[in-house]
């Protein structure tokens, strides 16, 4: 955590958290990813049945950050954990969302084989290019390493949206790079 001790909590870049990164050196078996946007609980349960499958959060950095809230402070050595700037609203180069932008991207970086995208059909805007998934992850999947993209569109029983009508962002995002190939499992 020396990278965060002692310094402005809106003040990270993605190299305050590359020796980390490093550290870790973890790596999923190919075949194995799956990402997730507006379906957290879901894909976590997924992955607990799965044991072989791995959410970010599956993973040693993903694990340990989850569910915390830290930030440095410039005129101290120690964390803060009290008040720290929104994740999300306060300053963009905040300690924590710097961090989950960082792991995400190497999450994605290193994701291979068939991956898996498990989206929430509930939201007429099943795939949210602000989110995680839609910001980071997918712009660093690499057509070199990962063959399919398979997205996954669940629903809620009571406010379903059909395949075919979920947010064909995703498809025209993605469709600009011929190097993957495209799975929509069927609506059940």
């Amino acid at each position: 955590m020396g990278a965060v001790l002692s310094k402005d909590p809106c003040g990270f870049t993605e190299e305050d958290y590359q020796p980390l990164i490093k550290l870790t050196n973890q790596t999923v078996p190919c075949d194995k990813t799956l990402f997730w946007s507006k379906s957290r609980e879901l894909a976590h349960q997924y992955t607990k049945v799965q044991q072989e499958m791995f959410t970010l959060e599956d993973t040693l950095l993903g694990y340990m950050a989850d569910g915390l809230k830290w930030c440095g402070d410039a005129g101290s050595s120690e964390l803060n954990y009290q008040s720290c700037p929104d994740w999300r609203g306060d300053c963009a180069n905040n300690t924590m969302s710097v961090f989950w932008d960082t792991v995400s991207k190497w999450f994605a970086e290193n994701a291979c084989g068939v991956v898996q995208v498990l989206l929430n059909g509930s939201f007429s805007n099943a795939f949210n290019k602000n989110s995680t998934f839609g910001r980071v992850e997918i712009y660093n999947l690499l057509p070199d390493k990962v063959s399919t993209l398979q997205t996954w569109v669940m629903h809620n029983i009571e406010d379903v949206h059909s395949a075919s009508q979920w947010n064909l962002n995703f498809i025209s995002t993605m469709s600009m790079s011929p190097a993957y190939s495209f799975g929509i499992p069927a609506d059940p």
